[in-house]
């Protein structure tokens, strides 16, 4: 926990408190609802509002937790989450934790070959879903879905598991930049690894009014720990609210109607926002992570909000290791701002050794935050490390105390707040009949940061059409994630390659950041 002061005073004394005994269903519930057991820990927009105190959290993740035992779940065994924002997606990942288990946050916006690649690389039995989730689980006859509002559940106390900052907690699959997804495994300490940043990027989170909400869903880490976790613990109340496409009317109505004070926005939402001359009052905090915004968005968050939007970086398998507070320090436009207080964030240089050059951006093994390892990957777990410093696969250079980023070393598209792999999507196209090769890149666009567009070389049968191109989107569309199909596709006669017969991205990604100035 940090409490106000100068920024270097936080850097210089902050340590991790790590008790021996730590599990995060008690950190961010158990606690709240023994000291004060109705303050409000969720605020249900989902149907007529509905202020959900931490009693009520409790008992629903606790009849949850019994019912799991009673199935056979243990400690260690994964357990999916396929819920949007709701109150049953918080207390299933509170109960899967207070019996020991791994939680799997998964997005309803999966199609079946995502869905189904992650569930069983993970192994997961179980799936807490609800009636929609469960059609989409029809492909996995291994699964047994939960529908909590549909089962009799028993109304009982649960003593919740001991477990220690280490022990696995929570299964968070990345984007798959470099070929299938990866799951980064976390233990119960990563719940305290957030709560610095979280509260750097809103300004500490210490009025009585504070009031947290995002459009981004929880099966996110961004928005399961940056927001819904961290507020929890904190005991900030904390907005669940169903947003499958994001609206400014919507978004203006949830804070309105929640008295909402604390945003975290993507990138992409603040676009929007900025495209419909959207200004919102009353806030108090801003949070947005993904890209640098640069100054003109800076100067127009200041005009639509009356305040100065906090900028944070991090991913997946180490979260909120730098940002920006604007109650401790300027921002500086076109950089992510500061390193967060409990972290050690350097730029290396090809050896490992820090550099004020251009390099790659790494973080110090013993943040909280960082992952255990990359589910049964152990020698991919060992490429991310150089010595001790756990690489980001991203690019920066310091102005002075300040990470500015440069770009990503992979090839990693982001897109409407959503990183992207080309890999999962380029296995996707070439089960299609009429694919021969393809390459996928990230193509500049003012309102998404990129789009996806592949460039597929056809079979020798097939002719190249507006409508298979169409035929192509919603291939990759059915069976991955809605927002990662290509967006556009481009049909060549050869693609360039390497002569090991790689595809040369760099030249694709030429290629399409022409097209954008033609």
């Amino acid at each position: 926990m940090l409490t106000r002061a100068p920024y270097e005073d936080l850097r210089q004394t902050f340590r991790w408190d790590l008790p021996e005994r730590l599990n995060m269903a008690g950190q961010a519930c158990d606690r709240w609802a023994n000291e004060d057991p109705e303050r409000t820990a969720i605020i249900d927009l989902t149907g007529p509002r509905r202020d959900i105190s931490f009693t009520e959290l409790r008992g629903l993740a606790d009849s949850l937790a019994h019912d799991l035992v009673a199935r056979g779940v243990r400690r260690g065994d994964r357990v999916g989450v396929l819920r949007s924002q709701s109150v049953w997606c918080a207390a299933a990942h509170l109960a899967i934790w207070k019996v020991g288990a791994i939680s799997i946050p998964l997005f309803k916006l999966f199609r079946e070959d995502a869905l189904t690649s992650r569930v069983r690389d993970a192994g997961a039995k179980f799936i807490v879903t609800d009636a929609e989730g469960v059609g989409m689980l029809e492909p996995l006859p291994e699964i047994t879905p939960l529908v909590p509002e549909e089962m009799d559940l028993p109304r009982a106390a649960f003593e919740t598991a001991a477990a220690g900052p280490d022990d696995p907690a929570t299964l968070i699959y990345t984007s798959g930049t470099t070929g299938s997804p990866k799951g980064a495994l976390h233990g119960h300490r990563v719940l305290t690894g957030h709560l610095p940043g979280m509260q750097i990027s809103h300004d500490f989170l210490d009025h009585p009014d504070d009031c947290l909400w995002t459009p981004a869903d929880w099966a996110w880490i961004g928005g399961l720990f940056n927001i819904l976790m961290t507020g929890l613990a904190l005991g900030v109340p904390v907005v669940a609210s169903r947003l499958p496409k994001f609206e400014v009317d919507a978004c203006v109505n949830i804070i309105r109607e929640a008295s909402v004070k604390n945003i975290f926005f993507p990138p992409t939402a603040l676009r929007i926002l900025k495209a419909a001359e959207c200004k919102i009052p009353g806030l108090r905090t801003v949070a947005s992570g993904g890209e640098p915004l640069g100054a003109e968005m800076l100067d127009w968050g200041r005009e639509a909000f009356g305040l100065t939007i906090n900028e944070f970086y991090g991913q997946t398998e180490c979260n909120l290791v730098a940002g920006s507070c604007s109650s401790l320090f300027d921002p500086n436009p076109g950089c992510i701002g500061k390193i967060t207080p409990g972290h050690e964030v350097a730029v290396i240089d090809a050896d490992g050794h820090p550099t004020l050059d251009e390099g790659d951006v790494a973080v110090r093994r013993g943040s909280a935050s960082m992952m255990l390892e990359y589910w049964n990957r152990p020698e991919t777990t060992a490429e991310k490390f150089v010595g001790d410093w756990m690489l980001t696969g991203d690019r920066g250079v310091w102005d002075g105390d300040y990470l500015r980023f440069v770009g990503r070393e992979d090839d990693v598209i982001t897109s409407a707040g959503y990183r992207i792999g080309p890999a999962e999507i380029e296995d996707c196209l070439l089960t299609h009949d009429a694919v021969a090769t393809v390459g996928v890149v990230g193509k500049p666009d003012e309102l998404r940061t990129e789009i996806v567009k592949a460039y597929v070389v056809l079979m020798p049968d097939y002719d190249a059409s507006d409508d298979l191109a169409k035929e192509l989107q919603e291939y990759v569309k059915q069976r991955l994630a809605s927002y990662s199909y290509p967006r556009e596709i481009g049909f060549l006669d050869v693609l360039p390659m390497t002569v090991t017969g790689k595809v040369i991205r760099k030249e694709l990604k030429a290629r399409a950041t022409a097209e954008v100035g033609e």
